[in-house]
């Protein structure tokens, strides 16, 4: 892989006037809104691919990319009363006999929903309604004939021949058991909210039980009536009880339950469970609470007994992901990891505990697409330079391994069932989305290649570069005050002339393993360059503890967030000042959620520098955020007291001289409003002038309604008059 050349899209450069953005256009008329390919989905064949449109679900063939049938007609879906129901939220059966559709969904937290649910029989042309309530995660069984779905904490299953529901739990009850669902911080902190899983051969289905009645509750108000009314949830904060976790497999032929053996030890983590292909082996992960000892049990679905297969451990902690893939034999499988220093495959076996490392190429291996077991090719792609994003494939029978493109930029990649064929999303930082869809056979023999074009945005991607004849970022590299190189890109206005000073705003995240330094269009948002067209320069620097540049890299702010990323970005901010077209006495600084937290440190800590700062949703004291996240960096308050005061904005509020805006949203379940309330007060007793806005009911994310538009007008106005 070291010896690929890499070429970058190139664009012809033309001279244009320059029309102006409008925050309207951004946050209302959807005027830079890239196109995409709804609702793609290979068929099992591997030769056809379903796409839904107005009329219904289509046909299309890989080859030709040709209309080929239409599967299901919109007229023919209907409820109980015989009214249309919509086809834009669905899910496939195995067999492709069976489809659900999902109606007014109702979203809970950020990855958990329910909705009433309808199973749709294709050649029947008959609608099943799953159950008079909505309900969570329904999923059809791998043999099309029950669907298994969460209800009031409880787990059902439904028996599609004879339309009946089969309670499996009765222990459910809101705030103190849940039966396959995630509780709130497993849902947040290891992505996945659907806690069962069904077997291969749907003879068994895995799943969770939490037992939260040792959790501490946290209550917001929402202003929803005369008189506003409480919401109440578990959140464990750091240094604070979890959830007993209790994994329970279920045999649908006996009915009978039983628990699977995950040690003595109760205060750990499950943060995946996986079944090993076709088997009635359970693959269960077993964390420690420190996370830093990762073992994969594998549990047998008869008894409930375990046995570890792989161990992890490491100084630091150890990073949770669904790159895993059991083979077909039961045997092998394949993960990744950052052990050896950069995250790498391995492939391992479970009868002699045994893995290798593949790749090897010192570069983080950021997606496992995945295994075409029959011609030997694994399927993932690599950060190369960092900022892009390059697929490639790994043959173990020749091992050898074969990029599937040349061109820099970010590819991702989403193959047919048996790889046959790929649809590659491709963009850069100025190049809006470009699909395409590619039949691997011909790209692995040449990847300069490029398949059929489904849609390539050159109606936006004239309007950017003709119409509004938008800025071009640069890359670089930036020295902190180590002497370490820091991705960052620079944005300057279009008209940049270099005898002229220019005030400076940084957009920053920041936190453990992120990324905004990336070669892929939306990571330079439409409001950036709004900035730019009003004289700004915009930057952005990930610091230390961001991803793709190996361990040591991101786990240098072990025990101590907040210290180097911090003085990475004052560091960065020295370099610029220094700089002829810098007026170093307007340099700004603004963040979301961690991004927050770092510019609340950016006005305290980095106050000789930063001048402005905005906040918004900040995390301003790690004791008060959930354990999962903070413990896996800091480890728990009573082991690192000095870590968690050290380097918080909370401390440091007597520092602030420059202009300071903080916003939050009052129903944020994730960074709650508590932050910005201790922090204003920590303000107002040392006589400190801020500016703030709360967004009542709102979440972390402040969206909805005219809510965008609002937020950022608000943020733009304090800007241009303070920066």
């Amino acid at each position: 892989m070291k010896k690929i050349i890499i070429s970058l899209l190139l664009y012809p450069f033309t001279v244009n006037a320059q029309k102006q953005i409008t925050l309207e256009d951004i946050y209302k008329k959807g005027t830079f809104r890239a196109e995409t390919v709804q609702g793609f989905n290979s068929m099992k064949d591997g030769k056809y691919y379903v796409e839904t449109i107005v009329q219904g679900i289509i046909k299309k063939s890989f080859e030709t990319g040709e209309t080929v049938d239409t599967i299901i007609k919109s007229n023919d879906v209907k409820n109980e009363k015989g009214i249309n129901l919509s086809l834009n939220d669905i899910a496939w059966s195995n067999d492709e006999k069976k489809i659900l559709v999902f109606k007014d969904r109702e979203f809970i937290y950020r990855r958990s929903s329910k909705a009433i649910t309808y199973i749709y029989d294709i050649a029947a042309k008959k609608s099943i309604l799953v159950d008079a309530d909505k309900v969570l995660h329904a999923t059809i069984s791998p043999d099309g004939k029950k669907v298994a779905f969460v209800k009031n904490n409880n787990l059902f299953i439904k028996n599609i021949a004879v339309n009946k529901n089969i309670q499996i739990t009765n222990d459910g009850k809101w705030n103190f058991i849940i039966n396959g669902n995630c509780d709130w911080v497993y849902e947040e902190e290891f992505g996945f909210s659907k806690a069962f899983e069904w077997s291969k051969n749907s003879n068994y289905i895995a799943f969770y039980r939490f037992d939260e009645s040792k959790v501490k509750s946290y209550t917001f108000t929402q202003f929803d009536s005369l008189y506003p009314t409480q919401y109440t949830y578990k959140y464990p904060k750091a240094g604070e009880a979890n959830s007993a976790i209790d994994i329970i497999i279920y045999n649908i032929i006996t009915g009978k339950k039983i628990i699977v053996d995950i040690g003595k030890e109760k205060d750990i983590y499950v943060p995946r469970i996986k079944w090993i292909a076709n088997t009635n082996k359970l693959c269960v992960y077993w964390l420690n609470r420190l996370q830093n000892n990762l073992k994969l049990l594998q549990a047998d679905a008869v008894t409930g007994s375990t046995n570890t297969f792989y161990e992890e451990k490491n100084d630091k902690y150890i990073s949770i992901n669904d790159d895993i893939y059991f083979f077909e034999d039961g045997n092998r499988f394949l993960l990744t990891s950052e052990k050896n220093g950069f995250n790498d495959l391995y492939l391992g076996d479970i009868k002699t505990k045994t893995e290798k490392q593949l790749i090897n190429e010192k570069m983080e291996v950021v997606d496992l697409y995945g295994v075409d077991e029959n011609r030997g090719n694994i399927y993932f792609s690599l950060a190369f330079q960092t900022r892009n994003r390059l697929p490639a494939c790994y043959n173990f029978l020749t091992n050898k391994t074969t990029p599937l493109t040349n061109i820099a930029g970010t590819h991702k990649l989403s193959f047919s069932k048996d790889y046959s064929y790929f649809v590659n999303n491709f963009s850069t930082a100025e190049t809006p989305s470009i699909i395409t869809l590619n039949k691997t056979e011909d790209i692995l023999k040449n990847p300069l290649l490029t398949g059929k074009v489904l849609k390539d945005n050159a109606a936006l991607k004239k309007k950017i570069t003709e119409e509004y004849n938008l800025a071009t970022p640069t890359f670089q590299m930036i020295k902190n005050g180590a002497g370490v190189e820091l991705c960052s890109w620079m944005l300057k206005p279009k008209d940049f002339d270099s005898t002229k000073k220019y005030p400076v705003l940084f957009c920053n995240y920041g936190g453990p393993g992120s990324q905004q330094v990336a070669n892929s269009w939306g990571k330079i948002n439409m409001w950036h360059h709004y900035l730019t067209q009003q004289g700004y320069i915009v930057v952005c620097v990930d610091n230390t503890g961001t991803g793709f540049r190996g361990e040591a890299f991101k786990k240098k702010t072990y025990l101590q967030l907040g210290k180097y990323e911090i003085e990475d970005q004052i560091d960065a901010a020295k370099y610029l000042a220094t700089l002829p077209y810098i007026d170093a006495k307007r340099i700004g600084h603004w963040g979301w959620s961690f991004g927050g937290f770092m510019s609340s440190l950016a006005i305290s800590k980095g106050a000789d520098v930063f001048k402005t700062a905005v906040a918004v949703a900040p995390v301003t004291s790690w004791r008060y955020y959930d354990n999962i996240y903070t413990e896996r960096f800091m480890r728990t308050p009573q082991e690192n007291k000095k870590g968690y005061d050290e380097n918080v904005p909370l401390n440091y509020v007597d520092k602030i001289k420059g202009k300071f805006l903080i916003i939050h949203g009052t129903a944020d379940d994730n960074v709650h409003f508590q932050n910005s309330v201790m922090m204003i007060d920590e303000m107002i007793k040392k006589n400190i002038d801020f500016e703030s806005g709360y967004y009542p009911n709102k979440n972390h994310s402040i969206s909805g309604g005219n809510t965008s538009f609002h937020i950022y007008s608000k943020m733009t106005k304090f800007i241009l008059q303070n920066l």
